[in-house]
C-alpha cells in the first residue's frame, strides 16, 4: 500500500479550506474558514464575493491547516486541490494556490473532482466497501452513483432540473426563512404536520433520474393561492409536507438501486446528507434490507478540504497528477474523471 501525506486545498464555493491526511483515512488537520455570515444578507452567494474573501484568507488558512498538523512543507508528498465544478473565480483562488506551492516546493500536483470528494469523505469515517451505491445531495448536486471499486464512478441517476439543496433554498425563502434555507427548514419539519400533500415526482418507471422544480412549483402555489385566501400559512406545515415528498423520493430511488445494484453499502454524500429527515428515513430502510449506511458526521457534509485529501490519496497511487497548465473547471463530469 502507498503511503502518503497530502496537503488540500477546497475553495468550490464560500469555504476556504485547508487540510492535512495521512493514507486518505486520517485526518491530521482540518481548516475551514465560512463566509456563511457575509452571504446571509444577501440570501445567496454573491460569487465575486467569494471569490474576494478567498483571496483574503487563503494563504492563512494553509498555514494553519501545516501549522495544526505540526508539519512543515517539506513533509508532504503532495498538493491536492479542486478542480471542479464550482464557481469558477472561486476555483481559480485554490488552483492558483496549489499550483504556486506544488512549482516552488517541486511537489506532484492533484486536481480532485468536487463531489468524487464528497463521495470520500465516507472514507474518513469507514473505508468503502465495494460495490456500493452513492447518494449525492447537495446545493448542486443530487446524483445516484455506482461504484465498482475506487474512482470508478457511474452515474446512473441525477437530477433533471432543481438540485435538492436549491429546492430547499428555495423553499425556505418563499416561506420567509434566513439563507441558508435547508438547515430551517429540515428544523421546521420535525414539529409540522404534513397536511398539504405536495406531489411526489417520480418520473418514467425505472427512472432514477430526479426532478424538484415541479415541487418548487407546487409549493410556491400553494402559498400564493393561500395568500389570495387570506388563508393561515403554518411555516412548520409547509416544511414538513415539502420534506416529506423530497424524501419519499429520495429514499425511494435509492432503494431501487440499492436493490437492483445488489450492493451491501450505501453512502450519502453532500451538505444534505446533514439532513435529519433524510438521514432517519435511510437509517429505517436501510435496516430493514440489513445493509451499510455510511453518512459522514455534519462538519464532513459541507464542503471542506479533508474530503478531497481523502480521494487524493487514490489518485496519488495512481499518479493522476496536473502539470502547471491546470485550470479551474466550473462544470466537470465526474465520469469524465475516471
Amino acid at each position: 500500500m502507498t503511503e502518503s501525506i497530502i496537503l488540500s486545498i477546497e475553495t468550490s464555493c464560500d469555504e476556504t479550506a485547508a487540510s492535512v491526511i495521512k493514507n486518505g483515512s486520517e485526518i491530521i488537520s482540518n481548516e475551514v474558514v465560512t463566509q456563511m455570515m457575509t452571504h446571509k444578507k444577501f440570501g445567496g452567494v454573491v460569487p465575486e464575493v467569494a471569490s474576494r474573501q478567498h483571496v483574503e484568507v487563503m494563504t492563512q488558512v494553509i498555514d494553519e491547516a501545516l501549522k495544526n498538523a505540526n508539519m512543515k512543507i517539506d513533509d508532504i508528498d503532495a498538493i491536492a486541490v479542486t478542480e471542479g465544478p464550482g464557481l469558477i473565480g472561486a476555483l481559480l483562488v485554490g488552483v492558483a494556490s496549489a499550483k504556486a506551492l506544488a512549482f516552488s516546493h517541486q511537489k506532484p500536483l492533484i486536481p480532485v473532482h468536487h463531489i468524487g470528494g464528497h463521495i470520500y469523505a465516507n472514507h474518513l469515517v469507514k473505508p468503502l466497501q465495494f460495490p456500493l451505491i452513492a447518494l449525492i445531495v447537495s446545493g448542486g448536486h443530487t446524483e445516484l452513483i455506482y461504484m465498482k471499486d475506487h474512482l470508478d464512478f457511474e452515474i446512473i441517476g441525477e437530477t433533471r432540473d432543481d438540485a435538492v439543496g436549491e429546492a430547499y433554498d428555495k423553499v425556505a425563502r418563499t416561506i420567509g426563512l434566513p439563507y441558508p434555507g435547508g438547515p430551517e427548514v429540515d428544523r421546521l419539519a420535525q414539529i409540522g404536520q404534513d397536511t398539504l400533500n405536495f406531489p411526489r415526482v417520480w418520473l418514467e418507471k425505472g427512472s432514477y433520474d430526479f426532478s424538484f422544480s415541479g415541487l418548487k412549483s407546487a409549493v410556491i402555489n400553494t402559498l400564493h393561492n393561500k395568500k389570495q385566501k387570506n388563508e393561515e400559512i403554518i411555516k412548520e406545515d409547509v416544511a414538513t409536507s415539502f420534506q416529506n415528498s423530497v424524501v419519499e423520493v429520495l429514499v425511494g430511488k435509492t432503494m431501487s438501486a440499492v436493490k437492483e445494484y445488489d450492493v451491501d453499502h450505501l453512502i450519502v454524500a453532500g451538505g444534505v446528507a446533514a439532513n435529519k429527515g433524510l438521514r432517519d428515513a435511510l437509517e429505517l430502510e436501510t435496516n430493514k434490507l440489513g445493509i451499510e449506511l455510511s453518512i459522514p458526521p455534519l462538519n464532513l457534509c459541507t464542503d471542506n478540504a479533508a474530503m478531497i485529501g481523502s480521494i487524493a490519496h487514490f489518485l496519488y497511487e495512481k499518479k493522476r497528477f496536473s502539470d502547471m497548465k491546470l485550470n479551474g473547471k466550473s462544470s466537470l463530469d465526474l465520469e469524465d474523471f475516471n
